[in-house]
């Protein structure tokens, strides 16, 4: 069991005023079996006209604000105390041929209804011929479903390099699979894309990754980033596989949940519409994972 305060910082700044600004954030920790969430809170500066916090469809937080004064800088800040333990997995269910987790084909098994969604096409993760043969040669018949899952993980973490510059916000998956390079976010979008063509359940998971710095080295406040993986089906028990392409690793008590949807675009930690005549904008992210002593 280990204990974080989680820091996200999003700052804007423009170019001339803006005189509406219409946003959604997912930033606050999920509240799991696995992870308790003691305190958080988000501050927008200016302050909101209205502000609302609610569940959304997936059942994360999401926060919808309307800020209406006049703007050259926007800020949303974000913490929370959380303890995260490593998530147990029955092994029945990581021993199930991966084809039952294909909640289409068996629908009368437990919790099925829910998983379908995650088993069908979205627009980040869409499917094709190339990403059907990348994850057959991990989805053999009858393999279990862990061993699978993991398999596909371990290629993608060995096939791909991790390049910040390959892709951008607007790539796709087939821009990964060519460049066999991206980010966090596409190496999920990948997996995603090779199992739900062959039927198989996963989504998108966000939030953040632990840390520690360079042997030697302090750390630096404000020098982590937010993290993507993803989790699969698991048949017979309804539980989800948590895998990290990026890492090679299951997520344990190092990863903080905030958010679950079928991709990237149902979760992102912000987005808005600004009303402006502003040419030019910057943003600024800044994000600290610290561990606590109980």
């Amino acid at each position: 069991m280990k204990r974080y305060r989680v820091w996200h910082r999003t700052a804007y700044t423009y170019s001339a005023p803006v005189e509406d600004s219409v946003g959604q954030f997912h930033l606050t920790p999920r509240a799991l079996p696995w992870q308790q969430v003691q305190d958080a809170a988000v501050v927008v500066t200016p302050a909101p006209g209205d502000i609302r916090r609610e569940f959304d469809y997936f059942g994360n937080w999401s926060t919808y604000f309307h800020v209406t004064d006049p703007h050259e800088a926007l800020s949303i800040e974000s913490s929370s105390d959380v303890t995260v333990t490593t998530p147990a997995y029955d092994e029945d269910a990581l021993a199930q041929p991966w084809e039952l987790a294909r909640p289409l084909q068996h629908p009368d098994q437990e919790g099925a209804w829910r998983a379908t969604e995650f088993a069908m096409p979205s627009p980040r993760a869409a499917q094709s011929e190339a990403t059907a043969a990348y994850g057959a040669v991990s989805l053999t018949p009858g393999r279990p479903v862990g061993e699978a899952a993991t398999d596909l993980m371990r290629r993608i973490h060995a096939d791909f390099d991790y390049d910040s510059t390959a892709t951008t916000v607007t790539s796709t998956v087939g821009d990964a699979l060519e460049k066999r390079a991206g980010v966090c976010q596409d190496f999920a979008h990948v997996a995603l894309a090779c199992l739900r063509s062959h039927g198989v359940a996963a989504r998108y998971v966000s939030g953040y990754l632990a840390t520690q710095p360079p042997p030697g080295k302090e750390r630096v406040f404000g020098a982590d980033a937010s993290h993507a993986w993803l989790a699969v089906w698991l048949p017979v028990t309804d539980q989800w596989l948590a895998i990290d392409p990026t890492n090679d690793h299951w997520a344990d008590d190092r990863y903080v949940t905030v958010a679950w949807g079928r991709d990237y675009g149902d979760v992102s930690p912000v987005k808005g519409i600004i009303f402006t005549e502003a040419k030019t904008s910057t943003l600024r992210v800044s994000v600290d994972v610290a561990p606590l002593e109980d």
